[in-house]
């Protein structure tokens, strides 16, 4: 079949030629589309765009970046063997390199009174009848997710025995709950700069039925019937997930928080794959390599490929970076006060330079979210509101052990993690509001290792994402 090949060698070049041509070009129509909208206020508080982006941009992201290399920082643990509760079988490559599992029941960082709980068979259904189809079809994406989505698992002896030192100092310390998984012979300290957030093949109905599973769990979504919607951007059934966004505005403040933090989170790993995703070899030979993709972050948050979506899902990163932020000015005092220890005493002064330097950034910054707005009175219906909140969000946290890739785990329960510790914060003290804080004195309330790193490392990505909004903004102009 010699006469096929100069036709197989057209198809190729074409092939590399749109790959690139898709990566480097982008319309100016879009381009505006995309960005026009992104500026005032981020809503549901006084604070503008334009004011997050110079203080990330400028101050917070250089420092945050410096302190995320540091071994305090660097270090995450996690359970890695947990199973999914809600399905047996997640229907992706179930390779033992291809797992980073996640913080037990007992880990999740909200103080919530015993909430009766679903037996464990309704638990592990719980999805089953809507979401737990389409098992055929990955195949073929197996092994670019096992090569992708493999965890290096890499840490030194060296290191090892410096943890031990760690665990004996945390011992030591009074936790805010009871976290019998930090007991288990299952966790694992994974190094985080080893392992980045960014594209790993994830793709296909495994991811579609986690976010699903998500939205569904959030009982504050709008009152509407929503499935996956007609063919709009890279993946319909995950465009469609998010709801119309002139719907949010006519939930009450509490419920339209919790699905505007679910929408930054969800908008924040959407851009951190389109920040670094894995381009072909050049020309078709050598080595594939990583960059940003201005096509696949059009095809996201463009409003004509996004049902008119894409700009608020961005607005809806800023609230969440508020909400954190917001987290941390309050939790300042006892974090000046905490210690990072690691058993290097110049390590540990650096690190605590870093954080307080950090900190006194966060905590000049005039517009900080209000969070004595919400759950105002003690009313009963208040209080089940609250209940609910914290309740669902726990729910969430216990989905991203079904995720089916090691490092989409891996940072899918680390930002959910660092947002519940964020929640935790501002759920904390004796009061809410913009000057209310939380001191190491206060017996009600302590932050454990995990918790610190989860926070710090989840701000450091919703940090990062802004960052890359203006990467993707110069690259569009």
């Amino acid at each position: 079949m010699r006469y096929n090949r100069p036709i197989r060698l057209c198809f190729v070049l074409l092939f590399v030629t749109s790959v690139f041509s898709d990566k480097l070009s982008w319309s100016g129509d879009a381009a505006d589309r995309c960005f026009c909208k992104l500026q005032g206020e981020v809503d549901d508080c006084s604070c503008k765009v334009e004011s997050l982006d110079s203080l990330n941009n400028n101050k917070i992201y250089p420092i945050l970046t410096s302190l995320l290399s540091r071994n305090y920082f660097r270090y995450f643990k996690v359970n890695l063997k947990k199973s999914c509760p809600f399905w047996s079988d997640d229907s992706r490559c179930a390779l033992r390199d291809c797992h980073v599992n996640v913080c037990q029941k007992d880990e999740v960082p909200i103080k919530i009174p015993d909430v009766d709980t679903h037996s464990e068979k309704h638990e592990r259904n719980k999805y089953l009848k809507e979401l737990n189809e389409g098992k055929q079809g990955f195949e073929e994406r197996c092994a670019e997710e096992r090569e992708l989505g493999a965890l290096d698992a890499t840490i030194s002896e060296e290191k090892k025995a410096e943890f031990q030192t760690w665990k004996e100092y945390d011992e030591t310390l009074p936790l805010f709950c009871d976290i019998d998984d930090e007991h288990s012979n299952d966790m694992e300290y994974v190094d985080l700069l080893l392992n980045p957030e960014r594209y790993t093949g994830y793709k296909g109905p495994s991811p579609r039925r986690i976010w699903r599973s998500i939205y569904e769990e959030n009982c504050f979504k709008p009152e509407k019937n929503y499935g996956y919607g007609p063919d709009y951007g890279k993946d319909a059934s995950i465009e469609s997930m998010f709801f119309i966004a002139r719907e949010i505005w006519s939930m009450c403040l509490e419920k339209r928080v919790f699905f505007r933090l679910i929408s930054g989170l969800h908008t924040s790993i959407n851009i951190h794959l389109c920040d670094k995703y894995l381009f072909p070899a050049k020309n078709g030979f050598g080595q594939s390599y990583w960059d940003h993709n201005l096509q696949e972050f059009q095809q996201r948050f463009d409003p004509a490929l996004t049902h008119d979506q894409g700009p608020q899902r961005l607005k809806n990163l800023y609230f969440t970076y508020l909400i954190e932020l917001r987290a941390l000015a309050k939790a300042a005092p006892y974090l000046k006060q905490k210690g990072f220890y690691t058993g290097d005493n110049q390590e540990d002064e650096d690190v605590q330079k870093g954080v307080n330097d950090l900190l006194d950034i966060i905590r000049k910054f005039p517009d900080h979210f209000d969070e004595s707005q919400l759950f105002k009175g003690n009313t009963k219906e208040m209080q089940q509101l609250k209940s609910e909140f914290v309740l669902h969000f726990r729910n969430i946290s216990r989905i991203m052990d079904c995720v089916g890739c090691d490092k989409c785990k891996l940072w899918g329960k680390l930002q959910v993690l660092g947002m519940g510790t964020a929640l935790k914060i501002l759920f904390s003290g004796d009061s809410m509001g913009p000057d209310s804080i939380v001191k190491s004195q206060d017996k009600d309330f302590q932050l454990t290792r995990t918790e610190i790193v989860a926070l710090f490392n989840a701000f450091g990505r919703l940090s990062s994402s802004i960052h890359a909004i203006e990467t993707f903004r110069k690259l569009a102009s």
